[in-house]
């Protein structure tokens, strides 16, 4: 008994982390697993921002192809840079020991990302990078304070600062705490497109978590007309059965 409690408490502990880790009140993501045209774009932006330093081993580039309705010559043409076989797994080239060397640390796998973080946790902090000189990379993070990836997006959305205030804590003593964002440089996207940008590729990222949802969802809706179907026919199987005795 006592190995489970520990056990237990070992796997729940990652949660309280993260929800000590920021006070920062998280953004909804308005993901829609239904919307393809949002997965194949975050797909897009997945292998042109994300893949050159992140792997996502669980994921097999044909079963990308199959679910999101993309042909396999567009995705050996325009989505595969460190393969060359629609079979394999989105792996990169960057090994974990010069991962270790040039960044200090090896950047996760994000096959179920979305699984571990959360839909919301993943939208707030690819919206929340700012300016911060003091940092390697010269950027830091609300979400993820001291995060050691640079803003990879910053050309989408530009740079902008985080602009703090002093506040009473609880303690009759007094604390920084974030205000708002100010925009210091203008990206190639508008705040609403960079807005939707976001939302694919999390979307994507969601998708990539379980990509089983898409097949369940279709059944779902098959089921649902089944039981329809079926309760139409139940009730006047009833009627025709009691019309006697009614």
């Amino acid at each position: 008994m006592r190995k489970l409690f520990v056990i237990g408490l070992i796997c729940v502990l990652p949660s309280f982390v993260l929800a000590s880790g920021s006070d920062l009140h998280l953004r909804h993501a308005s993901v829609d697993l239904s919307d393809q045209a949002s997965l194949q774009r975050g797909a897009k932006y997945f292998v042109n921002y994300c893949l050159s330093c992140h792997s996502a081993e669980f994921m097999r580039y044909q079963r990308m192809a199959d679910d999101l309705n993309i042909s396999e010559e567009d995705v050996l043409n325009n989505l595969m840079f460190a393969s060359n076989k629609i079979g394999d797994t989105m792996s990169i080239a960057m090994t974990g020991k010069d991962a270790d060397n040039w960044f200090g640390t090896t950047p996760p796998d994000l096959s179920v990302i979305a699984r571990s973080r959360g839909e919301d946790w993943l939208y707030t902090y690819l919206h929340s990078f700012y300016i911060d000189e003091s940092r390697p990379s010269g950027v830091n993070n609300l979400v993820f304070p001291d995060v050691g990836m640079p803003h990879v997006l910053w050309e989408l959305q530009g740079s902008q600062k985080a602009v703090f205030k002093t506040v009473d804590d609880e303690h009759g003593g007094q604390k920084e705490v974030f205000d708002h964002f100010e925009a210091v440089e203008s990206g190639e996207m508008t705040a609403k497109e960079y807005d939707q940008a976001v939302t694919d590729l999390v979307n994507f990222m969601v998708y990539m978590g379980e990509p089983a949802k898409l097949v369940r969802y279709e059944l779902g809706i098959k089921v649902l007309v089944f039981l329809a179907v079926f309760f139409v026919i139940a009730v006047m199987l009833k009627k025709e059965y009691w019309k006697d005795i009614h």
